[in-house]
């Protein structure tokens, strides 16, 4: 069976049964049920970014870890799309879901989700977005790209698409709202399905720059170390804040907390190589207006929705 699986039918949760730490706290939040009742299942939703074996083997030993932690049966799912996450957190047939920081905001808009913990990179919780060019081309920043031929990771990346759109409002280069095409040139922007894509353009010298986030150029991932070694960095823009793990806003604050208290155990040296194949980096309680707030004036710079 494919690891790819959509969130059962189960309908709207907010009045199920809360969970505690402890066997009072259970008995209140169940209000008379008996001992021999089970507690719900909680669902947690990872995003479909990865191998689907390399998934299967996470999903289940996320899944053995929160059931251990939790005292309840957990599970974990990898749904289609980001769509199809969004729409159980607002439905509430999904409880906890890893997402971009673009599809929290969209989720806290709606008043569906609401932020638990975020991802933290080098003591910060936030990134950098760049530009990347050949290092053969004489480009010094992103202004000498103007009329150039250029590649974004997509039109929903944040650190691909839409913090380097925002920066060239910023920068005067474009107005708010303004189309990227009437900085590049019409016809010279390309949108791909991910980073890989967007640099593959660049270096076959289909377009001058790509948008993509620092971690292609700087660390070893996505790229060979030969690719990364004909690449420079043009101009970097940012703060990006890291992808959050977004909690049901209608699940009860003990089952939150509970939560929390699971999530953050994974930060523990001993299981600190399965959050990192998880969630990429430690995790952190942030301030969630915060940690969302320049990428909501990107939105607004952009005239994204």
């Amino acid at each position: 069976m494919s690891s790819f699986l959509k969130p059962g039918a189960r309908g709207s949760r907010p009045g199920r049964p809360g969970w505690a730490a402890h066997a009072a706290a259970y008995a209140l939040l169940v209000g008379g049920v008996g001992a021999s009742a089970q507690p719900a299942k909680v669902i947690v939703a990872l995003r479909p970014d990865k191998n689907p074996q390399q998934m299967l083997e996470e999903r289940h030993s996320l899944s053995a870890y929160l059931q251990e932690k939790l005292g309840r049966p957990a599970e974990v799912i990898v749904p289609l799309s980001a769509a199809v996450i969004l729409e159980g957190l607002a439905g509430g047939s999904i409880d906890l879901a890893f997402l971009s920081a673009t599809d929290m905001l969209g989720a806290r808009k709606a008043g569906s989700a609401e932020i638990l913990l975020a991802g933290e990179i080098a003591g910060k919780d936030y990134y950098t977005s760049y530009w990347l060019a050949l290092k053969d081309k004489s480009y010094a920043g992103v202004a000498d790209l103007r009329g150039k031929p250029i590649a974004f990771a997509s039109r929903t990346s944040t650190s691909g698409y839409l913090i380097p759109h925002a920066d060239l409002v910023k920068k005067g280069l474009l107005a708010p709202a303004q189309d990227p095409e009437v900085f590049f040139g019409k016809g010279n922007v390309f949108y791909g399905t991910g980073y890989v894509s967007a640099l593959e353009r660049v270096l076959s010298g289909e377009a001058e720059a790509a948008a993509v986030s620092y971690y292609v150029l700087d660390e070893d991932k996505h790229l060979t170390a030969e690719q990364r070694q004909k690449l420079k960095k043009v101009a970097d823009q940012g703060p990006v804040p890291t992808h959050v793990l977004a909690v049901r806003r209608s699940l009860p604050v003990v089952e939150k907390d509970a939560l929390r208290a699971a999530l953050l155990g994974l930060n523990d040296p001993v299981r600190s190589a399965l959050r990192d194949r998880l969630f990429t980096s430690k995790l952190v309680v942030v301030d969630e207006a915060k940690h969302l707030a320049s990428l909501d004036e990107a939105m607004r710079l952009t005239g994204k929705q």
